[in-house]
């Protein structure tokens, strides 16, 4: 259902398009047993017909939980963690890229993402979550006086 609704949303997507979820660091993963920005992914593949590379972007760095962190500690905390899978190096070059996560904090996340992907040769990223975390909710966590997380417009058309 959360990737119903998250393509009902996305633009119109001309061409080839890569899906790739936010990565969770393998140990994170194994603990966990599944990538839930993965699973929204390969969802959306199915409802969009365009090609799922699950494991584009990898984490480098097991990260503490990022839960109830500012977005400066949230940039720290990332600060070289996500990098693109050698692997796929070449497939990046030029790619158009949806990236998929389920909820979007502070934006800090889909930032290195979008900092590493486009660093890796990606022609375009746009973000597909299925929430996003309000100013008023982010602004109880403890460092978050001096560190306010920017407001984003949406990516996505808004219904008029």
């Amino acid at each position: 259902m959360m990737a119903q609704l998250i393509a009902a949303r996305l633009p119109k997507l001309e061409g080839n398009w890569l899906l790739i979820p936010v990565p969770l660091h393998r140990t994170r993963l194994w603990h966990r047993g599944f990538n839930q920005a993965g699973l929204l992914a390969r969802r959306l593949g199915q409802l969009t017909g365009h090609s799922l590379l699950v494991d584009g972007l990898v984490r480098t760095q097991r990260t503490q939980s990022l839960g109830g962190l500012g977005r400066k500690a949230r940039e720290r905390a990332l600060s070289g963690a996500i990098a693109v899978n050698s692997t796929h190096s070449d497939r990046l070059k030029g790619a158009k890229i949806v990236l998929v996560d389920d909820v979007l904090t502070s934006g800090a996340t889909s930032d290195a993402c979008v900092r590493s992907l486009k660093k890796g040769g990606a022609e375009s990223v746009i973000i597909a979550c299925f929430s996003r975390v309000l100013n008023e909710a982010v602004r109880n966590s403890p460092d978050q006086e001096s560190e306010t997380p920017e407001i984003r417009k949406s990516r996505a058309p808004r219904d008029e």
